[in-house]
């Protein structure tokens, strides 16, 4: 049975898979590389060509072992290499993920890496219609789909800081301005600066409109008491 792992048509088969996994990484992370996220096209590649690999180890160790007994003491499981590939694959991805204040960023890339692992083993498992399926689906959501994003009214997150004088309380008249443009306010905290001698006001805005910061400051900078606005 060892021979056959490394007979001609064994090892053909096995180039074959790697090849179609190596082709599947590089086509759906080059979406990735345009965008000049961290994990391009050479690590979609690494990872899609690597959960193939192990798919092929693995299913070389149940061939190398198949002779064994079920009752016997060592039992070969082809699966467990294949389910250890996804949990590592998400610690892969949440290195990639990074949050901004209310955004967070790179969940599209993470969620990449995760499913051409998943490409990858349907390769290594010898499913190459279905990986090759499963990567037409891929560029389908990240080239098509990416068109649709602009027809959808999505809500916006605004964080937008408010500095006045400290005998000044504007709380309601900036709250006007919100209701005035149909804002929702998501969070709101509130700092009085005893020794400076003056209120911060932090807001988290949600809406669904055009971008808003810039329209905000002009309404708000008006307010007789106001020193400072910033919006991110």
């Amino acid at each position: 049975m060892l021979t056959n792992l490394f007979a001609t048509e064994y090892l053909g088969t096995a180039i074959v898979k790697l090849l179609l996994a190596f082709t599947a990484g590089a086509l759906i992370g080059v979406e990735r590389e345009k965008h000049g996220r961290p994990a391009g096209m050479r690590t979609h590649v690494l990872v899609c060509t690597g959960a193939c690999l192990m798919m092929i180890i693995s299913e070389g160790i149940f061939a190398k072992y198949a002779h064994l007994s079920a009752e016997g003491i060592a039992r070969i499981d082809p699966g467990r290499i294949g389910a250890q590939i996804v949990t590592g694959i998400g610690f892969l991805g949440a290195g990639v993920i990074i949050k901004e204040g209310v955004n967070v960023r790179g969940l599209t890339t993470a969620a990449c890496l995760w499913y051409v692992a998943g490409v990858g083993m349907a390769f290594g498992f010898g499913m190459a219609a279905v990986g090759v399926c499963s990567t037409i689906l891929a560029f389908v959501a990240l080239f098509a789909l990416k068109h649709v994003d602009p027809l959808l009214r999505k809500n916006r997150f605004l964080r937008l800081s408010i500095v006045t004088v400290e005998d000044r309380d504007l709380f309601e008249k900036i709250k006007e301005i919100f209701h005035s443009y149909s804002l929702t306010t998501a969070n709101i905290e509130q700092e009085y600066d005893l020794e400076n001698q003056r209120i911060q006001y932090d807001f988290v805005i949600t809406h669904n409109h055009h971008p808003m910061g810039k329209t905000l400051i002009d309404e708000i900078s008006k307010l007789d008491g106001v020193t400072k606005v910033r919006y991110r």
